[in-house]
């Protein structure tokens, strides 16, 4: 797990429990010391969380709708049912996606920053904000993704044998069974 992702789960956590100012202008806090918060909140990414919140179950809906238009809808009308359902969810998220990130923002700067500001001194902020902004946790974030590749790849050549036997009866136990429910 990255140091970012980090960072933002453990803010995450904290959301709520600091709360009625922003970074622009929180009460009290020197101008230099709200200009680092908001260079830390600009490269957590927290903006994009509400968006991500909405993104995920119509996702989640889309994989289910996809199983059920497979197995009950007739062969010639499944692309086209599809690509209603899937511009009908498209069109929902682009709909509610402005208003989630402006309250998402606004939660952002009324609850994060203040905290921020109240956890982190000034020298704080600037070396979390050196970290956030280091090239050196850029490159090692996008490679990340091979790195979690490399692994399962090799974590499949190494268990293949021993699980795929046991996966293929899994699944055909997993057949009878719903064909018993079905009755066929």
């Amino acid at each position: 797990m990255s140091r970012l992702m980090c960072v933002t789960m453990a803010l995450g956590i904290g959301l709520g429990l600091a709360g009625g100012a922003n970074a622009e202008g929180m009460t009290g806090v020197p101008a230099s010391k709200q200009a680092l918060v908001q260079r830390v909140l600009d490269k957590m990414g927290l903006d994009a969380v509400g968006l991500q919140m909405l993104q995920s179950p119509v996702a989640d809906m889309l994989r289910q709708s996809r199983v059920v238009v497979q197995s009950r809808v007739p062969a010639d009308k499944q692309d086209a049912t599809m690509k209603d359902i899937t511009a009908e969810a498209a069109k929902f998220v682009e709909q509610e996606a402005p208003a989630l990130r402006t309250s998402t923002h606004a939660i952002v700067q009324s609850s994060v920053a203040p905290l921020l500001a109240q956890k982190f001194s000034e020298d704080e902020l600037k070396q979390l904000a050196g970290i956030l902004e280091s090239p050196v946790l850029a490159k090692f974030e996008g490679i990340v993704p091979e790195l979690k590749k490399a692994v399962g790849e090799n974590v499949a050549k190494a268990n293949a044998a021993q699980i795929q036997p046991k996966m293929t009866e899994l699944q055909n136990r997993v057949g009878l069974k719903l064909r018993a429910a079905v009755g066929q």
